[in-house]
């Protein structure tokens, strides 16, 4: 076979002339310094790759190597804790050979091949395996146990297995007799990351992803295995906003793209979850997180890359049984890193300059969510929780609106109410979630009968504030009849004693369902009351001076976690103050 070399060189995009050697997808290396590439097209006369890496000093006629595999992710234990690049490559090993800086042609496992695991193997000789059966188990941290999955379609008969015990990645543990020869069991495997992984079923979504934000479980609420976006311009608490849902939500285990973001920003997510203590277990939460940090400085190609590798490491987990919630931060910088290449590739633009295939890739990627049987036998989830980054808060922006088509979830972030402390700076006016119907009879079962129609009570009263607000602005507030009044006081109640939340509170940084509920309860409870006063021709001025609102503001705060019972208290005083009043 001829040697192939490089025919030109556009940026992170590198062409071969008259080549028969690779096929799509294929990982290549490139140069002297055996640049990671891939073959991205090919035709009759030319081969196109895109390098991951600087392509500065490569020159014509530099050598082009296949691998004869596509774009692959080494799977097996030590993934969690560990930082990436958009191509897998451990950054903390590469800092320690090589500095702070990525040196080009960087070859470093991904996982620690000398590292010792003590295994626990579960099969036994003569036991017939198939794909996704687990053989194998170990804790990888302190918090999540590594199960060892037969690779995707090899199936067999155990013929040689080793004792438990001490062993590195590549060691092989058992073998397996197949109709295509025997198989070698190690504690390690490869899948590619643009191919989703084989499911056994897909199940429906009808549990939710609890956040403990108030905003998003008893208003805009999400399922496990759904799929989110998260629009927000500079400023509006995108980042802040995934790293709560990464500390509190219910997900075994989270994975964090930082796809095209600024480096001191990465940095500062990378610190501030190294000395995170997990809620739930009390270890560091970096013993169930994942990072793929892929900063802006690094090159273009890669940002695409990232997502995928992010969202085939969540599908690994999944496959083991654990729900997986991934944060892509920011899946607009992958647009354009998308949109350079096509450029590069001098292909026709479609909206703002985006290729035509930018739909198809979105979808490709919000539908690796999902909550499935696995070939384990037993059940996981993807949650995708995508940012997108539109310039100058522009929700028309190509990338928004194509998300949306394809995400069931539009937590809408506002500039403004950022700007006023509101966190988190959801935009309830709008913003959506069509996960209700899917939703209502988990809420119904496990948090109480009338957890939907508090939530139904309160949203009728935001709306109706966004339609009174409308004339507040022409003729003022104080021309409105009094149930008119009491309609604004009571979302404004909503707004900062419910929607608003103090993340660097005790209480108020996770709020479970129970008592989300019972904050609606009250508030609703106050309303009827209020209601009912003015029907009987007492004005909401009378009414405002008992300092009920502004008392109920504060039950976030006063009332623990765990006392539900002290709103009680609230709805005795609600009771007593009216009754002083109309006495």
């Amino acid at each position: 076979m001829k040697d192939e070399v490089i025919y030109g060189i556009n940026g992170p995009v590198v062409t071969v002339k008259d080549s028969k050697s690779f096929s799509m997808s294929e990982m290549v290396y490139i140069g002297p310094d055996s640049l990671i590439g891939e073959v991205i097209k090919i035709d009759s006369e030319i081969t196109t790759i895109q390098s991951y890496e600087e392509t500065s000093g490569l020159s014509p006629g530099d050598k082009i190597v296949g691998s004869g595999t596509a774009m692959s992710l080494l799977l097996g234990p030590g993934i969690i804790g560990n930082i990436f690049d958009g191509v897998q490559r451990p950054l903390k090993s590469i800092e320690k050979s090589a500095g702070s800086f990525i040196p080009k042609g960087c070859s470093v496992s991904p996982l620690d091949d000398s590292k010792v695991w003590d295994m626990d193997i579960t099969v036994k000789m003569g036991q017939n395996l198939s794909e996704g059966q687990i053989y194998a188990v170990c804790m990888e941290t302190q918090s999540i146990e590594h199960r060892f999955m037969v690779p995707i379609g090899v199936n067999g008969k155990v013929i040689e297995v080793k004792p438990s015990g001490k062993y590195q990645i590549n060691d092989v543990i058992a073998k397996l007799e197949t109709k295509n020869g025997v198989f070698d069991l190690s504690l390690c495997q490869k899948w590619p990351i643009r191919i989703p992984r084989k499911v056994a079923k897909r199940l429906p979504i009808d549990i939710p992803l609890v956040t403990g934000q108030r905003v998003i479980d008893s208003i805009f609420p999400i399922a496990k295995g759904g799929a989110a976006v998260l629009p927000g311009g500079f400023g509006a608490g995108k980042t802040m906003t995934q790293h709560q849902f990464a500390k509190w939500c219910d997900a075994d285990i989270i994975v964090y793209v930082g796809c095209g973001e600024r480096g001191n920003e990465m940095t500062q997510v990378l610190e501030e979850f190294s000395n995170l203590i997990d809620p739930k277990t009390g270890k560091p939460m970096s013993e169930r997180t994942i990072f793929i940090a892929n900063t802006s400085n690094m090159p273009v190609a890669a940002r695409e890359a990232s997502i995928y590798t992010g969202i085939t490491l969540a599908e690994y987990y999944r496959d083991m049984g654990y729900d997986v919630a991934m944060m892509a931060d920011s899946t607009s910088r992958w647009a354009e890193a998308l949109r350079e290449i096509s450029g590069r590739l001098e292909e026709m633009p479609a909206e703002e300059g985006f290729p035509s295939y930018l739909v198809s890739r979105l979808s490709e990627f919000y539908e690796r969510a999902g909550r499935c049987s696995t070939l384990s036998g037993s059940t996981g989830s993807v949650t995708i929780i995508g940012a997108v980054s539109p310039q100058g808060a522009d929700f028309s922006e190509p990338v928004t609106q194509n998300t949306k088509r394809f995400t069931r979830c539009f937590w809408a972030l506002d500039k403004n109410l950022a700007y006023a402390r509101h966190y988190p700076a959801v935009n309830w006016n709008m913003s959506y979630s069509e996960y209700f119907s899917d939703l209502d009879p988990w809420y119904a079962k496990n948090v109480g009968p009338d957890f939907t129609k508090l939530r139904k009570q309160i949203v009728k009263i935001l709306r109706e504030e966004e339609r009174l607000m409308e004339i507040v602005k022409l003729v003022g507030e104080d021309v409105l009849p009094d149930d008119q009044k009491l309609s604004i006081e009571i979302a404004k109640l909503v707004r900062f004693g419910f929607l608003q939340q103090n993340a660097f509170h005790r209480e108020d940084t996770f709020v479970p369902l129970i008592k989300q509920q019972e904050m609606m309860r009250v508030i609703i409870y106050l309303h009827e009351k209020v209601k009912n006063l003015i029907s009987a021709s007492v004005s909401m001025a009378k009414v405002m001076e008992l300092g009920l609102f502004s008392d109920l503001a504060k039950m976030k705060y006063e009332i623990p976690n765990d006392n539900i019972e002290k709103f009680n208290d609230y709805i005795s005083k609600i009771d007593n103050q009216i009754k002083k009043l109309i006495s």
